[in-house]
């Protein structure tokens, strides 16, 4: 059995939760015997290379998220990984190989073996930061594009929490597919420079005069979509900045704070209100659609019109430190976790 060169764990450890609650009380580091078994017929060993910590890693640890795993599990949606070992019979994958890590088995971990099927294999030409993040954020931002309404190169689009790490894929996507982009943060001061410097068309701040700023640097010229994750009066902004037959889709709700629509534009202007969540859309896509996604963000990626943020990497181990820091003031970028597999 052919055996990568990147050494193997005797004895693979996972971050694992057996209660849900808050990660620094029910988070364990502990081997998981079946991670040290041997690779059977159609199976390979993966050594997790790169796995990525999201807000909604969180919700699952915390119970709050809108689709739980069975306890006990291992944490972590997100992540990329090398096949070290091949089971028999497996001939659509090669040592060294390059493959996301299997969702739902959790990805915060050293290692684990996996049915043949169950793994996609990714680009290995692009750097592993990169591509560990390539299936939620990305995908969730091009599709939010391509979903909701027929846009046209010239057509202006705004969106709520633009520096958010959605918000900058969506400038990018859109910088790259021609569109114009009018983006709403919290903090211009901070965030404009770098925003524009990804392609934002127009950055301000995100308060009871957004609306007037915007349509001001439009040139009065409506957005056809808005993306909306944060809700309350952000939402209202947004919905009153549409034109005709506009379209504002609800994708996350950072603040909780419930949606509350102007009645005046459902009834003049035809808004339509919509939600997303890329979890949904993942499972109910066909293989092929998916692929086509997936090859669009690995284009953009390749070509240099899409790069996401990195804010610091930590060993798989020192995933506690890696925890304060994602949820650390200041931080510029995701926070990663590196495994054997790098």
């Amino acid at each position: 059995m052919n055996t990568h060169t990147r050494t193997i764990p005797s004895a693979p450890r996972a971050i694992c939760y057996h209660a849900t609650g808050k990660p620094d009380e029910v988070l364990k580091y502990e081997a998981l015997p079946g991670d040290a078994r041997e690779p059977a017929a159609g199976e390979v060993l993966v050594l997790m290379e790169m796995a990525v910590i999201h807000p909604s890693d969180l919700g699952m640890i915390g119970g709050t998220y809108g689709r739980l795993r069975p306890l006990p599990a291992v944490a972590g949606r997100e992540g990329v990984g090398r096949v070290a070992k091949l089971g028999e019979g497996v001939t659509t994958l090669r040592i060294g190989d390059r493959v996301r890590m299997p969702e739902d088995s959790g990805v915060w971990r050293e290692a684990l073996v996996a049915k043949v099927s169950d793994l996609m294999r990714v680009p290995a030409d692009l750097p592993a930061e990169q591509i560990a993040m390539a299936f939620i954020n990305p995908p969730t931002a091009w599709l939010l594009l391509h979903e909701f309404a027929d846009l046209k190169p010239g057509d202006w689009i705004i969106q709520n929490a633009a520096n958010s790490a959605v918000g900058e894929c969506v400038i990018q996507l859109a910088k790259a597919l021609g569109l114009r982009t009018a983006n709403l943060v919290r903090s211009p001061e901070k965030h404009e420079a770098n925003l524009r410097a990804l392609g934002a068309d127009i950055v301000v701040a995100d308060d009871d005069k957004a609306l007037k700023a915007v349509l001001a640097q439009t040139g009065g010229a409506a957005p056809r979509l808005a993306l909306n994750s944060i809700g309350g009066m952000s939402a209202i902004t947004l919905t009153r900045a549409l034109g005709n037959n506009g379209q504002l889709v609800t994708f996350g709700g950072m603040t909780g704070d419930a949606i509350r629509f102007p009645t005046r534009e459902f009834i003049f202007k035809n808004v339509a209100l919509r939600g997303f969540w890329m979890d949904r859309g993942a499972r109910s896509a066909t293989p092929a659609a998916l692929r086509a996604v997936y090859d669009a963000v690995y284009a953009r990626l390749r070509d240099g019109s899409l790069r996401m943020a990195v804010d610091s990497v930590y060993p798989v181990s020192q995933y506690a430190e890696a925890l304060a820091r994602a949820g650390a003031y200041g931080r510029s970028g995701k926070v990663l976790l590196r495994g054997p597999g790098a």
